[in-house]
């Protein structure tokens, strides 16, 4: 039931946090681990720290680029020690992971673990639909990321335990066929040609607009139906504009 979440670690530099997020994984029957430009992996290091875990190293999926890594994901969650001050939709370890054992059999997850010194940039938090936030210590508030990503495994595990019932799950909107995170990739880059095309975005001096438009949009979560009528609206404005 669990093998369909995946942590995504980005960008780590210690080798050694791999190997722990592992073991972290393995204790809370989570398997897929990927890993978007590692600084250095494979490591003895990374290997030493599993401790048991070496299985889901090995497995492990080596990727260039965030999208790539949550390509096929119709849930993307960001962690972070902190509060944003980009306004996102936010909430706590104990209720994403209710949010993700709720969702529809077989659906792909992604959970995303940033940096070790500067967590997940902007960029990649307008990839996500929901910022996770671990609270703690305010004098004392940045996490290891192993110790980020036991709260998370562990808080999933537990809800898991409680899965929705197929009556529950389709009144909370579980068996929604939502869009994956590469077509709504696809969805933002067709309305920015649109707005660039209609004049109502000047890409000399953006500002926020796509910013605020991709948290419009990622806080209503697309549905694949929802994401074809966009796009149809978005093509029929280019067939009147070109005329």
């Amino acid at each position: 039931m669990l093998s369909n979440i995946r942590f995504v670690l980005i960008n780590t530099s210690h080798p050694g946090n791999i190997g722990a997020v592992a073991r972290a994984m393995k204790n809370m029957r989570l398997e897929q681990l990927y890993l978007v430009d590692p600084q250095k992996f494979p490591s003895t290091v990374a290997t030493a720290r599993a401790s048991g875990a070496i299985g889901i190293l090995e497995k492990a999926t080596v990727c260039e680029t965030v999208s790539e890594a949550i390509k096929g994901c119709s849930l993307v969650l960001g962690t972070s020690a902190r509060l944003r001050t980009i306004a996102w939709p936010q909430m706590d370890a104990r209720m994403s992971a209710e949010k993700i054992v709720a969702e529809k059999e077989g659906s792909q997850i992604a959970i995303l673990f940033g940096r070790e010194h500067s967590g997940l940039t902007n960029e990649e938090l307008e990839l996500c639909h929901y910022l996770v936030h671990i609270p703690c210590n305010p004098d004392f508030s940045s996490l290891n990321i192993a110790a980020a990503a036991q709260v998370i495994a562990y808080e999933i595990l537990m809800a898991s335990q409680n899965r929705p019932t197929e009556i529950e799950r389709e009144v909370i909107g579980a068996e929604d066929d939502w869009a994956t995170s590469g077509e709504v990739e696809r969805f933002y880059s067709h309305l920015e040609s649109v707005l660039i095309e209609t004049g109502f975005l000047d890409p000399s001096n953006p500002r926020l607009l796509m910013r605020k438009l991709k948290r419009l949009y990622q806080r209503a979560r697309l549905e694949k139906n929802e994401v074809n009528i966009l796009r149809g609206i978005l093509t029929a404005v280019q067939r009147v504009t070109k005329k």
